[in-house]
């Protein structure tokens, strides 16, 4: 399915997962993620907002390296940026499981992609 096709989430998220398939992007995503939550917590624990774009520095920075410099590819949140924040959380989630490898295995089975 073209990426300008995709109409829900469930649709989405095969594609987001390809374009993470990366151990090294996936690891910097989820620093990025993590780091970002844990300073808008803080912000929101010390009405410090003054500092809020430092959260996205801390969220956007990470995952732009991966995809420029590990992945080669466009980062998704350009043309998806609700679904992108979403897939992150998700695919932190999956990660901390140790269910993200599978994850990537089933994304490019089902797209005909190669394994490695």
């Amino acid at each position: 399915m073209a990426e300008d096709e995709m109409k829900t989430f469930g649709e989405f998220w095969p594609f987001y997962v390809r374009e993470h398939s990366r151990v090294g992007t996936r690891a910097l995503h989820a620093a990025g993620t993590l780091a970002s939550t844990a300073l808008l917590l803080a912000l929101a624990a010390t009405g410090r907002w003054r500092w809020l774009p430092v959260v996205l520095v801390a969220g956007y920075g990470p995952a732009w390296v991966a995809h420029f410099f590990v992945e080669h590819n466009r980062p998704a949140t350009f043309k998806h940026p609700l679904w992108s924040l979403v897939g992150d959380y998700k695919m932190v989630a999956l990660m901390l499981a140790g269910r993200m490898d599978e994850e990537v295995a089933r994304a490019r089975s089902e797209a005909g992609a190669s394994p490695g």
